[in-house]
Formats: C-alpha cells, sequence, structure tokens
C-alpha cells in the first residue's frame, strides 16, 4: 500500500525477503538481453567473445545495485535500543524520524492513517509548527505540532529518541506525550498500554501564544466541559487563576449560559456574546470549534468595545432627542410669542383694578412658565442663546450660594469647598448657576423622597488632564480643568437608571411632581460650554455615600482681546417712552406673531411692512429701496431664510440696521452673517415692551 519502512521485527529473527517484482522483472530482461547477445558473439567467433563478456559482467553489476537497493528500503532500522517493540504496541500512528525530516519507519497505524509520506513536510502551515516541535525535541522536551496527511489534520507530538532520531505520534488524546531515551525499553515493555481516546491533545502554537483566551474542553456539552488546557491569555482575563481542570462553565456568568447553549445547539460556531463571572462588566465573544470529539473555546474581550458603541449610541439617541427637542421649542415659542404679545395688547386695555385683569395676569404667568419650559428644551438641544463671559470659578459660584441655601431643605445641610488657585472659566453664568442649582434641587429632593436630612456638598477646584481624568473626564479638550462637584450623601442613583438620567422628561419623582428636564437642561448646559459631566453613584446610604455629579470646564486662559467686564448699569425709569418714527420691514412666516407684533407697533408710531416669507420681503426691499429704516426678520423660515434674505437685500436696505428674531441660539446661524455689519439679536419668544425697546435703540444707533 505504501512505501514506508515498517518496523517491528525483534532484532533476533532477521526480517524475512519478500518477493520483490521490479527485480525479477530486471532479472528477466538481463537473462533475454544475454541470449540475444549470444547467438550472434558464437556466430561470430571469438573475436567478439570478449565484448559478450564485458556486457555480462555489466549487466551483473546493474542487478546488484538493484537488488542493493530495493533490498535497503526493507531493512528495518537498526533496533539496538528495542524502540520497535514499543512503537509496534502503540495503539495510535507512531513513527521514527531523522534529524532531516525523512521517515525511517512507522507502524501499521502509522502507514494507514498517512499513506505514502516519505518525509515530515518542508512547506504550508503545518511546516512552521513541526519546525517548532523538532527545535524542543533536540532540546530534550516534548513539542507539539500539527500534520496534515490523506486530508485530514492530525496532532502531533514529537520527543527526542537518542541521537539525531526523533518519535512522532499522531496522539488525538489528552495523555502525555510518549518520552523515550536509551534506557527506556524496559520500563517501556512492562507498562500496561494506554486507551487513547480520540480529539486534539493539546492546542496548537498559534493558539496558545494568542492574546485572546483559548481553551480545550473535554466533554460534549460546552458550559459542563472539563478545559484541559488553557493559555496564559484566558487565565489573565479570568482574573489570573488557574483554569486547567476547572468546568468551563465556573468562567461564565450564569445569565449567559441560555443564549450560547442555544446557538451551539443549532449549530453555529459564534459570536456568542457572554458576561465573565469574575466581573460581570467584562464582555467577550465565545468562539466554538468542535475537533474530533472535542471543543476548542476561544474568549476575546470586547469590553472596551462595547463601552464605545453604548456610548456612541447614547449620543446619537440624545442627538435625535435634542433635534426634536429644538424643532417642537421653536414651532411652540412662535405660538408662546404670539399668546404673550396678545396679552400685552389686552393688559394695556384692562389695566390693574379692570375685573379681567386678574384672569389675564394669570394667563400671561402660565405663558411665563410654559416658556421657562421652552427654553430647559432649548439648553438641552443645545440651541439656546448663550452669552459667555470671562469669570473666576470661585467668584461664580459665591455669588449665588445664598440663593442656593435657601432651595434647601432646614434638615439638609450645605458646605462648600473652595480649591486653592481656583482658574477663569468663558461659560454663560446664568446658564452655570442653572446647572449647579438644578443638581442641587435634585440632592435635596433625593435625601426629602429618602425621609432622611443629609449634605449637600459643593466643590470646586483646578485639576491637571490627569487628574480629570482619573475623575471620570472623557472629553476631547487637553489641558487644565475647572472642576464643579455637587454630591450628596442620600441614597444613590440605581445603576439601571444612570444612563437614562440625562433624557429628557425621565424622571424618578412622582406624576405632577417634576418635568425631567432638569438633568437634560444640566446636560444641555455643560455640552453647550464645551464641557463634560460625569455621574459617580453609590447605592449605599448612611456610610457617607451617594451622588456625585462633576462638571469639568476647560479653564479660560485671559489675552488681550477678552472684553472688560461689563459696568454696572443704572437702574432704568420705571416709565419710559417707547414711541418712535420709522419705516420697519417686518418678515415673519408666522402669521399670529407677524400681525399682532405689527400691529402694536403700528400703535406706537411705526410705519410696518408686513413680508410672509423671504421672497416676500426681498420684493419689498426692492419696491422700498432706500426708504427702510429697520428690518426685523425671522432666521428660519421656508423658502429663502434670514440671513440669505439679508445677504440678498443688502443692496436696497442699504445701511440699515437688521434684528433677526427666532428661538434658535444665535450661534446656529452666526458663521452665515459672516462680514456684515449692524446686526442684532433677539430670542423668542418675544415680550412687546421688550421688541419696542430693542427698535427704538437700533433707530437711534
Amino acid at each position: 500500500m505504501a512505501d514506508t519502512p515498517t518496523l517491528g521485527a525483534p532484532p533476533a529473527a532477521p526480517p524475512k525477503g519478500r518477493f520483490d517484482p521490479l527485480v525479477m522483472l530486471a532479472g528477466i530482461f538481463l537473462a533475454l538481453a544475454f541470449a540475444l547477445a549470444a547467438v550472434p558473439a558464437f556466430k561470430a567467433g571469438p573475436d567478439k567473445l570478449a565484448g559478450l563478456l564485458l556486457l555480462m559482467g555489466l549487466g551483473a553489476v546493474a542487478v546488484l545495485v538493484l537488488v542493493a537497493f530495493r533490498g535497503g528500503r526493507d531493512v528495518a532500522v537498526e533496533d539496538e535500543d528495542g524502540v520497535d517493540l514499543v512503537i509496534q504496541a502503540l495503539g495510535e500512528p507512531a513513527a521514527v524520524v531523522g534529524a532531516d525530516g525523512r521517515l525511517q519507519g512507522g507502524n501499521a497505524a502509522w502507514v494507514e492513517a498517512t499513506g505514502d509520506l516519505k518525509r515530515l513536510p518542508r512547506h504550508g502551515p503545518a511546516a512552521s509548527s513541526l519546525f517548532q516541535a523538532l527545535q524542543s525535541a533536540r532540546r530534550g522536551q516534548t513539542g507539539q505540532a500539527s500534520l496534515k496527511a490523506l486530508g485530514r489534520d492530525h496532532a502531533a507530538s514529537v520527543a527526542p529518541l537518542g541521537e539525531g532520531r526523533y518519535l512522532i505520534r499522531l496522539a488525538d488524546s489528552a495523555a502525555e506525550p510518549l518520552r523515550l531515551t536509551g534506557e527506556a525499553p524496559a520500563a517501556l515493555q512492562t507498562a500496561p498500554l494506554r486507551v487513547v481516546p480520540t480529539g486534539p491533545a493539546v492546542l496548537d502554537a498559534y493558539a496558545a501564544a494568542s492574546p485572546f483566551g483559548a481553551a480545550l474542553l473535554d466533554g460534549e456539552e460546552v458550559f459542563s466541559a472539563r478545559i484541559v488546557e488553557a493559555n496564559p491569555a484566558l487565565a489573565g482575563m479570568v482574573g489570573g487563576s488557574a483554569v486547567v481542570g476547572q468546568t468551563f462553565g465556573d468562567l461564565i456568568s450564569r445569565a449567559s449560559h441560555i443564549d450560547a447553549a442555544l446557538g451551539v445547539s443549532e449549530g453555529r460556531a459564534g459570536p456568542f456574546e457572554v458576561r465573565l463571572a469574575h466581573d460581570p462588566t467584562r464582555v467577550a465573544h465565545l468562539y466554538l470549534a468542535r475537533t474530533d470529539g472535542r471543543l476548542v473555546a476561544f474568549l476575546v474581550d470586547v469590553t472596551a468595545q462595547k463601552q464605545i458603541e453604548l456610548q456612541l449610541a447614547q449620543a446619537q439617541k440624545m442627538q435625535a432627542i435634542g433635534q426634536l427637542a429644538g424643532g417642537v421649542a421653536h414651532d411652540f415659542n412662535n405660538l408662546l410669542t404670539a399668546i404673550q404679545v396678545l396679552l400685552d395688547e389686552l393688559l394695556q386695555r384692562h389695566p390693574l383694578g379692570d375685573p379681567s385683569y386678574e384672569g389675564l395676569n394669570e394667563i400671561r404667568q402660565t405663558a411665563t412658565r410654559a416658556a421657562d419650559l421652552v427654553r430647559k428644551l432649548l439648553t438641552f438641544s443645545r440651541k439656546s442663546t448663550v452669552q459667555r463671559e470671562v469669570l473666576d470659578l470661585g467668584e461664580l459660584i459665591t455669588g449665588f450660594e445664598v440663593l442656593l441655601r435657601r432651595l434647601l431643605r432646614e434638615d439638609v445641610k450645605m458646605v462648600t469647598d473652595y480649591g486653592r488657585d481656583l482658574p477663569t472659566v468663558r461659560v454663560d453664568k446664568g446658564q452655570i448657576e442653572t446647572a449647579v442649582m438644578n443638581l442641587a434641587v435634585n440632592a435635596r429632593d433625593a435625601m426629602r423622597d429618602a425621609k432622611v436630612g443629609g449634605t449637600v456638598k459643593i466643590r470646586t477646584a483646578r485639576l491637571t488632564y490627569a487628574e480629570a481624568k482619573d475623575l471620570g473626564y472623557a472629553g476631547l479638550a487637553m489641558g487644565d480643568m475647572a472642576l464643579i462637584e455637587v454630591s450628596d450623601d442620600g441614597p444613590g442613583i440605581a445603576p439601571n437608571v444612570v444612563g437614562k438620567i440625562f433624557e429628557p422628561f425621565f424622571t424618578t419623582k412622582a406624576v405632577g411632581e417634576g418635568t425631567g428636564l432638569g438633568l437634560a437642561t444640566v446636560w444641555g448646559i455643560v455640552k453647550q460650554s464645551d464641557g463634560w459631566i460625569h455621574v459617580q453613584s453609590e447605592v449605599a446610604p448612611n456610610e457617607g455615600h451617594g451622588a456625585a455629579f462633576r462638571i469639568f470646564l476647560p479653564v479660560h486662559v485671559r489675552s488681550a482681546n477678552d472684553a472688560p467686564a461689563p459696568a454696572a448699569t443704572p437702574l432704568r425709569p420705571a416709565a419710559r417712552d417707547l414711541s418712535g418714527v420709522g419705516r420697519i420691514l417686518f418678515v415673519e412666516d408666522e402669521p399670529t406673531v407677524r400681525k399682532v407684533a405689527a400691529r402694536l407697533l403700528r400703535a406706537r408710531g411705526y410705519d410696518v411692512i408686513e413680508a410672509c416669507d423671504g421672497e416676500a420681503a426681498l420684493l419689498l426691499a426692492e419696491e422700498y429701496a432706500g426708504k427702510i429704516d429697520l428690518m426685523i426678520s425671522d432666521v428660519i423660515m421656508p423658502g429663502i431664510d434670514g440671513p440669505t434674505l439679508l445677504k440678498k437685500a443688502r443692496g436696497y436696505l442699504g445701511e440699515a440696521p437688521v434684528m433677526f428674531i427666532s428661538g434658535y441660539a444665535e450661534a446656529e446661524f452666526s458663521d452665515l452673517l459672516e462680514g456684515e455689519t449692524g446686526v442684532t439679536f433677539l430670542p423668542k419668544p418675544l415680550d412687546i415692551k421688550m421688541l419696542a425697546e430693542r427698535v427704538k435703540e437700533q433707530l437711534a444707533a
């Protein structure tokens, strides 16, 4: 069947010769050649006899060489140490190989498993592992490799076998590979033979050195299988403990067993998402491979990847909610503007003392609360109007500390901790005050709901980038950071709630006790201030733990371009003349807002031209070219928006000032006004008194 030499005859009985058809065929052809050559030689006489004898001599030499060559291949490997007896006794395929990789003999099982294999492979994937195994055997160790023969992959072990000879076994078992030396045969001949089960004996060299976890399992079911061998990476993943001999299911969290087991039963190899038993916060992908009745499991730690995916999903969700909230707030602002300007008009007709005044005043208060709700939505969506100024961090918190103390209950103590060398920050003062106030009120309500008194602590400090990172900062800005921390010793926040607290309209309070926009507003303020907010919470009341909200803001370095702090403005007189003269082009796509505002401005002496969109306004600007004293325009309109309208109508407006009104932040469109002068901004919802004041200021300028 094959030409591989076979070990097995005892040394006292030399191996018997065997019938070789090639040798017989060579003899027959040689005899024919002699007969054919002899006939003409005898007829020719003695002068041809010498040539005939020379031909016969050469033929005899050729036969001897062929016999020697063929017979040499049948000579059994010299068995000075009796190794052939042991090899023949082995149940698994085994062979002797030389230092050059040539096979010197093998048992019947080897010939059956490998076929006509004369030497170990020198090329291909298996060659590398075989070379490493031979190197280990030369150092007196047992090497592990893989060997492919007759289309099948075999796990092979290579052990030293005297000088320049090595024993190679295709051992698909967990047993220790056979180790032979010159003194081994006597012990091996008396030792009982072991039954070798099928399956890979060891992990291959690639799995053993891989940066992810790999384990060889003995068992049919993955989570009840015993770990036969594991690489160092797996031990590191599960806490650094020894894992060989353990049940593989003990390394995986019980909650992950069901999904992975269902996937295995369906014949899938993975990946199955599992959590590790020693630390359920760590997530891994499990891959399985079944080879000859055994399982090889691979665990890849994807904890960091999952965290990035969750952060990305959360950011995308918050962005989508912000866009929705901003759009709703913009439309709601138009409605509130119409309500407020109509109320202003009605309150002028029904002053204090009129029977209708009280009802109108309640409507105005409700509209004011609605406007505050809209401002929170715009802040969350980062579209609110921001007026940044350079402020000292300590003075910023000290300025409204008294107000914060009044907001807390009598049984809630407030403690402030001002660090040294506090930096300056460039923020909107009102927004930061709102954020800190919301956090303090939330801490107060949490302790009230838990029916425990406590302490609210406000801490400010300057941090290095490394210190900020240790406290939870994960933003993109580098350098020193300003910290505002609001913490309490209340009941803390449940882990399943922490990921939702910044979402708008999410609240843990009872129905009717909260809008769910407090922390959403804080999130929007911090993001709009180019900062970062981090929450640390432990559900451990009465132990000095609770929730800690940390706001990180970039430190501002003062420069010569910083505007000086505004001087205190004198108190404005209670009564002021808001009437005036001039032609105003009023552009607004909301009919109610446009009509009411235009009517009230006309009542104060102005000539108002109304336009329902940008296209109509452009035509009116051309018609009244040089005769318009002020243009008031909405920013977001169908068709031509406000900034585009200004660029197209500037030639007709001349040097006339322009006032934009919008529910969106000025930063949303300020880049579209590059190069424009005489442009101001008034946020919605509009107050008719404020509108009249700004109109008079612009026309007077």
